[in-house]
């Protein structure tokens, strides 16, 4: 069965598809009934299969369960496994209050995560506040059940921020428990005050004990079962509490544990062994132990396996009257259950005509109404399989699938083959005829298979013309002809036959052919010597010349001894021609008056190897020259065989000159070695002896250490150590292992350490382009290599890049390059031995280019004809900035756009600006891009409405912050403006504000108009006439209240106004959501793909994608900020900075 997640923000198409003739139909089930696609308009069904998509509308809920598609015709159903849709809810965890956790010194503690259920995978964490990992060690760790456990605690144990984060990748959701606190205590000593032990407090009492385990639990007593399906991963847990903290160690009964898939996780409290067969069952065991004592645990592992088939039913066509069997065998553990289906139906023994067992059905005297399918359907506890098999009872007259009058041609004395293909149920009877006859053919030279083909062996002459193929059954017969023509074979001759001749002079050989005429324009001719095929004008002086039927030697040489071979090849036949030229020179040693011609040829192979002088690392080797055949033996090379590493692999060790006959051999240690030797003189190479017999030499530690160490371009805070591995026979022994040790350098530290099989080592967390010091040595089972030297290396530096360029050659183009940056650019050549040393770097700079789109764009102060435009640096400005370009358009809810406008800013220190003379109640939109010299790049955008009548705006801003900062300052705010400002976590956990707070930013600054004012005379005689007017007023106020007078209710209601009487009539750009759990919309790409649980104590920022590590919207930290209501928009363009403590 498979089980699929239903996407939260896509739509789902679940996929059937088959082919049958007549043309299927499609029905689908859920959850064991009918399942109609036309039962809900959400569901858009495809023409022509089974195919369908549920629409992401509305409540999905309703489509969870369990569906199988059944595809239909005349001849039978068939149906598909079945497959499970879940529709997933959005995990929580309670809105609870944990009261806080309070344990004595060196206690043992449990902080419980408890989940909330979900679609695995599920990945916990633990955090701070801060969203740094809680360290975890040997004394600190979490369990597979995402529980927190501590071994005994300490007093920097204690903190109010232990929160659990759970992960839902296939959710794209994380949410977080409320955090927890914990309270370490140290309680004095309940003595009488007059005991000498009154003042001594419980610090001074170690609570020293020997370990418990905590999983699995005491419940379980000391032992435990665990399953694990076959070829999965075997975890097993082991926790345990104490002080000291204890130390884990596994092992397994009566035998060693896995090497290459056994490892230890979470500090030695998991051992996780891959890729599970049946031979990891047994009994393993853990123990924990301190100095105060040991406890251990077992688990009893048994292997099981999901149903896998042995044997499948097969499909065929039957004719009536005749028996089918279909067999169905499955194996898994446990033992697999196997039922049988007939068109998508359970098959009813009772009432079905055939004979029905676990394994097989028996269908005998078979009739046209027992055409169907069927499924034969494996089940176990672990998983189902299916299997399907088409019966097809057929009674029609054979159909010959071979053409009509079909042309075959072979060569005489070859055999003839005559095709006649058929389709017959019942099956049919086939006879050949010639055509110039009535009876079948008969006799050794001719034979009919079952497959409809006559073979006629050995052709003659006589047996070109027609062929007539019969078929017939019982329900009709059918024929076709073939037509057969024979060749006449290729036949070839070289001369002269076996030419002698004489050094430096010249010989021809011509090769003779006949073919038939019919095969003229497939006949080819080639010449070859010694097997090799000699190419046309093969030689570079010209000495040897092939045109077509001659082969032409000028200046014979020694060299040019051998047999020379002429190959004749047609469409129908190849044939061979040869003739072997021999050599000759004159004798030196011929009597006086007489001449005399030697021949020559390469030496015989050597005989009788004998190995003698063993020693550790050296062997002598002796043999017995062959004859050298009138040329001297000048050279001797030795080959040998290495059945540990290379078996049948010869390769040669060394060469000794002259006619020596024997030669000590220098070998490696841990070599099973056996020789042989090869004899060369002027002509050639002799053939390889015999091989020797074998010599073993003893292992040893290795004598040298790997080379050309480096690291290799990574990810920053990361550095690759590579190296090139050992030879085989440079090993020495079994066990090799490479000890890696580094140090960062200028730092006064101790060397690290780690052993590796594999030649690369990965280190994380390093800090950006930093150099190290780095060793490698070799190490066996036998000890380990000489003192290695150290070499220097660089961790991880920000884009680096490798480009590849194929062929010998020496120029290349680099794409993709960005603008206005400067690169170092190196180039190395490698071959297939590996890669050279990189050449010295060259600098260069690329020229400007236009920049990417401003980083923000914000509308601020929006009045009922007027906007104020705020913006921020591209991100990289690809040159030096010249300006800006501003434009704004109408966009209202019609088709209809507005003119754009263009706003030309030619200061590229402006980042805002104040737009004027738009129309109240309008929406615009807004644009702005940055340019350089070479133009203006991409805009940023943003939409706006203007207000209405006696309206005042609020504005909103969202900015993305790095989680490790303190502080974050917020640009362009308006003086003696009141804001909001918010910390939230968006799409994390929920949008509950972290911080939240009311700030108000300080009126500009007029002093400097101020100085001075008050020394000057004509200030204070304007000072004076306005404290006279003032009191003139409120002299005449006292007069007119003394006389009665009185205000208006209206001029009351005035100077009073009800507030809740007020209609609010502010117009808000965007709103802020504080909806609880949302998940994520974007992809969990930026947690680096798959979330896993990890060791360090980094920040989450390690997991993010974005620039500097900060997180992108699928994980940022949103500070939020707003304008009041109560303030008035300030018409200036200057700004205001506020900065503000993120971990209030």
């Amino acid at each position: 069965m498979t089980q699929v997640a239903y996407p939260f923000d896509e739509d789902f198409t679940i996929k059937c598809e088959a082919k049958g003739n007549p043309q299927p139909t499609f029905n689908w089930t859920k959850d064991e009934k009918p399942f109609s696609l036309l039962s809900d308009p959400r569901i858009i069904a495809s023409r022509n299969s089974g195919t369908f998509v549920i629409q992401n509308q509305g409540i999905i809920a309703d489509f969870q369960g369990k569906y199988r598609c059944y595809a239909s015709n005349e001849l039978g159903t068939a149906m598909s496994e079945e497959i499970e849709i879940i529709v997933p809810s959005v995990p929580k965890f309670p809105k609870e209050k944990i009261e806080p956790i309070e344990v004595e010194y060196g206690d043992a503690v449990v902080l419980h995560c408890n989940p909330p259920r979900g679609i695995p995978p599920l990945h916990i964490y633990w955090m701070n506040i801060d969203l740094q990992h809680i360290p975890q060690d040997e004394r600190v760790s979490m369990s597979l059940k995402g529980d927190l456990y501590i071994a005994n605690v300490e007093e920097n144990d204690s903190r109010s921020d232990y929160c659990c984060f759970a992960a839902f990748p296939r959710l794209r959701t994380i949410v977080q428990k409320m955090p927890m606190t914990l309270m370490v205590t140290r309680i004095k000593h309940t003595n009488d005050s007059s005991s000498p032990n009154a003042a001594v407090t419980k610090a001074n009492f170690i609570k020293e004990r020997k370990p418990k385990i905590l999983i699995p639990p005491e419940s379980s007593g000391s032992s435990s079962s665990v399953t694990v399906i076959k070829g999965g991963v075997l975890l097993l847990e082991c926790i345990a509490e104490g002080l000291p903290t204890p130390h884990l160690n596994w092992i397994k009964a009566g035998r060693d544990l896995p090497k290459d898939r056994a490892v230890t996780e979470s500090f030695g409290k998991v051992l996780k062994i891959e890729q599970v067969s049946a031979a990891d069952e047994g009994t393993y065991e853990c123990t924990a132990s301190n100095s105060m004592g040991r406890v251990k645990h077992e688990f009893q592992v048994h292997v099981e396996e999901p149903p896998r088939w042995i044997k499948k039913p097969t499909s065929d066509v039957y004719s009536i009257e005749s028996t089918a069997l279909l067999l169905c065998e499955a194996t898994g553990k446990p033992e697999p259950t196997i039922k049988w289906k007939r068109n998508g139906m359970p098959i009813d023994k009772r009432t079905y005509r055939g004979r029905v067992s676990a394994g097989e059905i028996s269908i005998t005297n078979l009739q046209l109404q027992d055409s169907a399918v069927y499924q034969c359907e494996a089940t176990n506890k672990h998983g189902a399989i299916l299997a399907t098999a088409n019966v097809n009872v057929l009674n029609i007259a054979p159909l010959v699938l071979t053409s009509d009058s079909e042309d075959y041609a072979t060569v005489v004395g070859f055999n003839a083959f005559l095709h006649c293909q058929v389709f017959a149920s019942p099956p049919a009877v086939i006879t050949w005829m010639r055509d110039d006859s009535t009876m079948p053919l008969e006799g050794l030279r001719y034979t009919v298979y079952e497959n409809g083909t006559l073979e006629i062996r050995e052709t003659k002459k006589e047996d070109s013309g027609s062929y007539t193929c019969w078929v017939t059954n019982l329900v009709g017969k059918s024929a076709i002809t073939a037509n057969l023509g024979i060749r006449d074979a290729t036949k070839l001759v070289v001369t002269p036959e076996n030419p002698q001749v004489l050094k430096s002079h010249s010989v021809l050989l011509k090769c003779q052919s006949e073919y038939d005429s019919h095969l003229k324009q497939s006949f080819k001719l080639s010449w070859r010597k010694d097997g090799d095929e000699l190419q046309i004008n093969s030689t570079e002086d010209g000495r040897i010349i092939t045109e077509m039927d001659t082969l032409f030697i000028s200046r014979v040489t020694l060299e040019d001894q051998g047999i020379y071979t002429c190959v004749a090849s047609t469409s129908l036949d190849s044939v061979t021609a040869e003739s072997q030229l021999i050599v000759l020179e004159l004798r030196p040693t011929a009597p006086a008056g007489q001449r005399g011609w030697l021949q020559h040829d390469v030496p015989d192979p050597p005989e009788e190897l004998l190995l003698s002088e063993k020693q550790n690392r050296s062997v002598r080797l002796s043999w017995k020259a062959g004859d050298s055949h009138n040329s001297p033996i000048y050279e001797s090379i030795v080959e040998f065989e290495v059945n540990r590493w290379e078996p049948g692999k010869w390769q040669e060790l060394t060469r000794i000159p002259g006619n020596n006959t024997t030669v000590v051999l220098s070998l490696a240690p841990y070599m099973n070695s056996q020789f042989r030797v090869i004899s060369v003189n002027d002509v050639g190479r002799s053939k390889a002896s015999a091989s020797s017999a074998r010599y073993e030499t003893p292992p040893t530690a290795p004598d040298k250490n790997p080379e050309n160490i480096r690291v290799e371009a990574s990810e920053p805070n990361e550095m690759v150590m590579k190296w090139e591995p050992l030879k085989p026979m440079e090993q020495n022994g079994p066990g090799l292992e490479y000890k890696v040790s580094w140090r960062q350098q200028g730092v006064e530290t101790d060397w690290n350490e780690e052993t590796v099989k594999k030649h690369s080592l990965t280190l994380r967390n390093t800090p950006t382009f930093v150099p190290y010091d780095i060793k490698v040595q070799a190490v066996n089972n036998f000890g380990s290599g000489p003192e290695p030297n150290v070499t220097t290396g660089y961790s991880g530096e920000d884009n680096k890049h490798f480009l590849t360029f194929t062929g010998d050659r020496n120029y290349g183009m680099i794409p993709g390059l960005e603008p206005f940056s400067e690169f170092h650019l190196t180039v190395l050549a490698f071959n297939a031995k590996g890669a050279g040393p990189e050449s010295s770097p060259t600098v260069f700079q690329t020229p400007e280019g236009v920049p990417e789109q401003p980083r923000f764009l914000r509308l601020l102060n929006e009045d009922k004809d007027s906007v104020t435009l705020s913006w921020g640096l591209p991100r990289k400005p690809n040159g030096f900035l010249t300006g800006y370009i501003l434009q704004y358009q109408i966009i209202n809810e019609t088709d209809e756009i507005g003119a754009l406008n263009d706003v030309n800013i030619t200061n590229p220190s402006t980042f805002s600006w104040r737009i004027s003379n738009l129309s109240s109640s309008t929406k615009y939109k807004f644009y702005v891009r940055a340019c350089t010299i070479k133009g203006c790049g991409k805009p940023i955008t943003e939409e706006g409405l203007t207000m209405t009548e006696g309206s005042k705006g609020i504005g909103k801003i969202s900015e993305a912050v790095n989680p490790t900062q303190k502080f974050h300052p917020i640009e362009a705010l308006e003086p003696g403006t009141e804001y909001t400002v918010r910390l939230v976590t968006k799409n994390w956990v929920d949008n509950n504000s972290i911080f939240e707070d009311v700030i108000e930013t300080r009126e500009r600054a007029y002093a400097g108009i101020y100085e001075g004012i008050s020394t000057q005379g004509w200030f204070i005689g304007l000072m004076c006439a306005i404290a006279l007017l003032t009191l003139l007023l409120l002299t005449m106020c006292f007069v007119k209240r003394n006389k009665g007078g009185k205000y208006s209710v209206k001029e009351k209601e005035d100077l009073h106004p009800d507030p809740e009487a007020q209609s609010i009539k502010d117009e808000i750009f965007g709103e802020y959501s504080d909806s609880d759990e949302k998940p994520l919309k974007g992809s969990l790409q930026s947690l680096n793909g798959d979330i896993k649980a990890t060791e360090s104590a980094d920040s989450l920022v390690d997991y993010g994608e974005g620039d500097q590590g900060m997180f992108n919207e699928d994980g940022s930290f949103i500070g939020a900020y707003a304008g009041s209501k109560e303030k008035g928009s300030v018409e200036s363009t200057g700004s205001s900075t506020a900065t503000f403590p993120l971990h209030a």
